[in-house]
């Protein structure tokens, strides 16, 4: 974890592999749970994810990891995806209780996924491109 540079538009900001079929569908996921918007987006390849980690250690090349800026806090593997389902409320947030698994079993299933995760779901040849109707929720319809 590290403090990280603001972003305009508000709300948490998900940064995720944007060619990775898998992340797209848990982009997806949060978005249709998401009703009040409060969830922004952002490739991990794209030059608004790079802006943000800037002077931040980790990598935004480094794909092989979702990761969640929230409250000013980069969290990242298994740690952002749990603290995303916490943050949707609702029913989901019941899957917050694998917080309390050590981060090194979290992690290490997480990067046995993130290993095969082109293998098991394929790959785009570009990043997703959303919807006229969800384009102000991606970061790089932000910037100005």
């Amino acid at each position: 974890m590290g403090v990280v540079n603001e972003h305009p538009g508000g709300g948490q900001v998900v940064l995720f592999d944007g060619v990775c079929n898998l992340c797209n569908g848990f982009v997806q996921f949060i978005i249709q749970r998401d009703p009040k918007a409060r969830f922004r987006f952002g490739a991990l390849q794209s030059d608004q994810a790079s802006e943000l980690l800037r002077g931040h250690p980790l990598d935004p090349k480094d794909l092989s990891t979702v990761l969640y800026l929230r409250q000013g806090k980069v969290l990242s593997r298994s740690t952002a995806a749990l603290y995303v389902v916490k943050d949707l409320g609702g029913w989901w947030s019941l899957a917050f209780v694998f917080i309390v698994v050590p981060p090194f079993i979290r992690n290490a299933v997480y990067g046995w996924v993130a290993r095969n995760r082109y293998k098991w779901f394929g790959q785009r040849e570009t990043c997703m491109i959303p919807t006229p109707e969800l384009r102000s929720r991606f970061l790089d319809a932000l910037k100005g």
